[in-house]
């Protein structure tokens, strides 16, 4: 999709040799109209692909202006002298739902709400912000929103959007290692996630970030009680094939409008 973009708009040249002859035999069948298919379906990737980054950012700093509204100072800073090193690494606001994310992409930020520090004890609140240390250290909301970009613009190919499931749950359980390592011990972190659980789900946030309890909690919980459990990773093979031919199609269109 790049190399045919710089030959649609910066007037690259590109040429393939090697099939040109079923270029050749394509034109005489009358499949030329290809091509404007190929526009329109570059177009509409291209406008989709910015839409979405830019409803990302918009509700990003939406979110993070009404945050700023909210935010119990004295527990921020309590937080973040007592848990980091950094002087923006926690953000207390104070609201009646759980709350426990890391969002922002390129510097982020740890959230937590009086209404979660009011359910947890102090050794369950320590687990989940061992868990969103892991999140915050390893940028885990860019990856998360590479991945979910990928899967969302490019939802053709319905493989990607199994993959960014299966990675999202594989970092939670990676989070949920860290902050059992951290307090040698899974107790605290069980019980946090069975309080969240019991209280409902979290306020649902427009944004891609990593959340403590919004991904297949009932899944880390019975791998809590069971670690010996195997992760599944089975790929759905109709899934798969599916995507390999659209993926294979979508190429034989390139190749064609581009020789």
């Amino acid at each position: 999709m790049s190399i045919y973009i710089l030959s649609m708009f910066a007037g690259w040249n590109v040429r393939f040799n090697v099939v040109a002859v079923c270029h050749s035999w394509l034109k005489v069948i009358g499949l030329s109209f290809l091509e404007y298919v190929l526009d329109v379906f570059v177009i509409y990737t291209l406008l989709f692909l910015v839409w979405k980054m830019a409803s990302h950012g918009f509700h990003t700093m939406r979110m993070k202006k009404r945050f700023e509204l909210y935010k119990e100072n004295a527990l921020t800073i309590e937080m973040n002298e007592s848990y980091s090193s950094g002087k923006n690494a926690f953000l207390v606001i104070s609201h009646p739902a759980a709350i426990a994310i890391t969002m922002g992409l390129f510097r982020p930020r740890i959230v937590l709400s009086t209404g979660l520090i009011k359910i947890l004890t102090d050794d369950e609140l320590t687990a989940v912000m061992y868990h969103e240390m892991y999140h915050k250290e390893n940028r885990d909301p860019l990856k998360n929103f590479l991945m979910s970009l990928c899967s969302s613009t490019l939802w053709y190919i319905p493989i990607l959007k199994w993959f960014n499931q299966k990675y999202r749950i594989v970092k939670e359980l990676l989070a949920d290692e860290f902050a059992i390592e951290k307090q040698a011990t899974s107790v605290n972190l069980g019980s946090a996630l069975l309080k969240m659980l019991k209280v409902g789900k979290q306020e649902k946030i427009p944004f891609v970030h990593a959340s403590f309890a919004d991904t297949s909690v009932n899944y880390r919980i019975e791998y809590l009680l069971n670690p010996f459990m195997e992760f599944q990773m089975k790929l759905p093979v109709k899934i798969a094939c599916l995507s390999f031919l659209v993926f294979s199609l979508i190429c034989m269109l390139f190749v064609f409008v581009l020789l």
